[in-house]
């Protein structure tokens, strides 16, 4: 990689920067989306912000490259906002801070980072600045709440849009070109609470240390769903002691596996040893399981300040059935591409509020077919239990696309830059890429890819720097031979 290939790099660094100083979680867009109207006006490049704060900023073509089809560059502006139980990080207002490992990895202090889907946005604000790169028309398209809802990309008029071949930076392991995603739905299950007074000792249950993870790309990791552990605990306790659950709840995002639960129960004095000596048994068969996770239970006697009342037994029961009965995590294997998971369920939160507890889930599959399948058992489960359920938040699938003429000419590209092929195939998470392709017209070309991050939706999120550099340059080459096709 030459030297002035590095500096235009810098520039990504540089906006990369920048964005992470605007707080972006999902529905909280309007100062990013500011940012990047204002970075377009700046610069006098037509931009258009609609009700929905996305974003579109065109840059005509180069000389030479006036007579291609425009391409379309897509990212989305909101992040997953996780971070850890210590941090005092406020997401609606302060900026992430950012930190250097080695000068090798982009980390955030005690939060989530941001790269998914920071790392298109500061692609995208490099090439618009520049004066050196060669390129057709550029249509640069940010969409908002793609993390949530993907209510964005769905309600953006993609009239505007006259680009023949979208780009979705919105992948995240460098060398993988991805034709095709799984769609999905969010789906709550909720109950109506029952109360009785607390007339035992109270304790509190922790499950923490687990990896967590995107619960899409890292479906196929054997990532424990710490609300699940907890159920499977409960279940065990109840059955041999008389258990009434004070509180519980877990998780913080529909999307990410989550790597914490915490329940409050209150149970006979005399039964404290019995459940201390019966969680280290549990802890040993899950970390058995789960060999790879940091895994901590914890319990111990507590004095209650404020909950003077417990489940009855009835709705202690339920829940803890329940919770034992949803299904969670892979459903089913794709026939077509070989390892890649076709359908599956996060339980991501568990909450109590307005005198309910709320299990919140994510679903997601390839096959429409299979969706719906899924959405069948969890309604029986929830019927049968006395539960209400609602869906919301659909988002088609992608489907795998094996005869793509600019998958064709990045393959080529890749190999001739770093001697590497890549891979090609689909992914099992929700990408924009679907929404995209319903409402585009039919001969549009779509494909994602990205740098290398890791640990995406966990604290530990980190971006490869040397990766991002080499997608940057693999990006600028793709549009300057764009003219291939």
């Amino acid at each position: 990689m030459d030297l002035i290939k590095n500096l235009k790099f810098k520039k990504v660094l540089y906006f990369f920067k920048q964005i992470s100083m605007i707080p972006r979680n999902s529905g909280n867009e309007k100062e990013i989306s500011n940012y990047l109207f204002k970075f377009a006006k700046d610069r006098n490049l037509e931009v258009i912000q609609d009700r929905y704060l996305n974003i579109i900023i065109k840059k005509d073509a180069t000389a030479g490259y006036e007579d291609l089809p425009a391409v379309i560059i897509q990212g989305h502006m909101d992040m997953v906002c996780v971070k850890s139980d210590d941090s005092n990080h406020d997401f609606t207002k302060d900026p992430l801070e950012l930190k250097l490992i080695d000068n090798k990895y982009i980390y955030a202090n005690n939060t989530t980072l941001g790269g998914d889907n920071g790392i298109a946005i500061a692609y995208g604000l490099a090439i618009l600045d520049a004066d050196d790169i060669k390129h057709p028309k550029l249509e640069i398209v940010f969409t908002t709440e793609e993390e949530t809802t993907m209510h964005g990309a769905q309600n953006l008029n993609t009239d505007l849009l006259e680009g023949k071949i979208l780009l979705n930076i919105d992948s995240e392991e460098e060398g993988i070109f991805t034709l095709g995603c799984a769609g999905g739905i969010l789906m709550d299950s909720e109950l109506l609470l029952d109360f009785e007074e607390i007339k035992n000792p109270t304790y509190k249950i922790e499950i923490t240390g687990l990896l967590g993870g995107h619960s899409g790309i890292q479906a196929d990791r054997k990532r424990a769903n710490a609300n699940k552990l907890m159920a499977r605990l409960l279940f065990e306790l109840k059955k041999e002691m008389d258990i009434n659950i004070v509180s519980i709840y877990g998780g913080d995002k529909y999307n990410s596996i989550p790597n914490s639960c915490y329940s409050k129960i209150s149970i006979s004095e005399c039964d404290e040893n019995i459940v201390k000596e019966k969680c280290l048994k549990i802890k040993k068969i899950f970390m058995d399981e789960y060999k790879f996770e940091d895994l901590f239970i914890n319990i111990e006697k507590i004095i209650l300040k404020n909950e003077k009342n417990q489940f009855t037994k009835e709705i202690t029961n339920k829940v803890i059935d329940f919770l034992v009965l949803l299904p969670d995590g892979i459903q089913t294997m794709s026939d077509e591409i070989d390892g890649l998971v076709e359908s599956s369920i996060n339980l991501g939160i568990i909450k109590i509020e307005n005198n309910k507890i709320n299990f919140k889930m994510d679903l997601r599959s390839s096959l429409r077919s299979k969706l719906f399948e899924i959405i069948n058992k969890i309604e029986i489960i929830s019927e049968i239990m006395g539960f209400k359920t609602r869906k919301y938040g659909e988002y088609p699938e992608w489907p795998y696309n094996s005869n793509s003429k600019i998958k064709d000419l990045s393959i080529e590209i890749y190999k001739e830059l770093f001697n590497i092929k890549p891979i090609v195939t689909s992914v099992h998470a929700g990408l924009e890429c679907g929404v995209f392709k319903e409402k585009l017209p039919s001969d549009v070309e779509i494909m994602s890819f990205g740098p290398n991050i890791f640990d995406v939706h966990t604290i530990n999120e980190h971006i490869d720097i040397k990766s991002a550099e080499k997608i940057y340059i693999f990006l600028i080459e793709l549009l300057e031979n764009i003219f291939k096709i």
